[in-house]
């Protein structure tokens, strides 16, 4: 079975999404940029992240890769904030999220 460029697009996006959220989590872990070993793994990460994004820009219209890739990855990262740095959430920061949701939903036409 083939897949097409636009299969691989959508691929491209989502391992651009999942290293661009590993890349945020190793910002924070770098404590304020102090941690070498984070440091390098941000920038291995957003360079995975970046390179991927641009392989999904070539076959994707712009506008939708950038916000998929910046909805899912602010959904994304804000769960691991809550869930694994013990970040505070509120009502109001999860009804703003679930807009960026309706947001990338709406822009993808589903």
């Amino acid at each position: 079975m083939m897949v097409s460029a636009v299969e691989n697009a959508w691929i491209s996006l989502a391992v651009a999404i999942v290293f661009g959220v590993l890349g945020s989590a190793a910002m924070k872990l770098s404590d304020g940029l102090h941690s070498k070993k984070y440091i390098i793994y941000l920038t291995f990460f957003y360079f995975i992240s970046f390179t991927a994004l641009t392989v999904a820009i070539k076959h994707l219209d712009l506008s939708i890769v950038y916000a998929v890739w910046s909805g899912v990855g602010t959904i994304l990262t804000a769960a691991i904030g809550v869930f694994y740095f013990n970040e505070t959430y509120s009502w109001r920061k999860m009804f703003f999220l679930l807009l960026i949701v309706f947001g990338v939903i709406g822009i993808l036409g589903l």
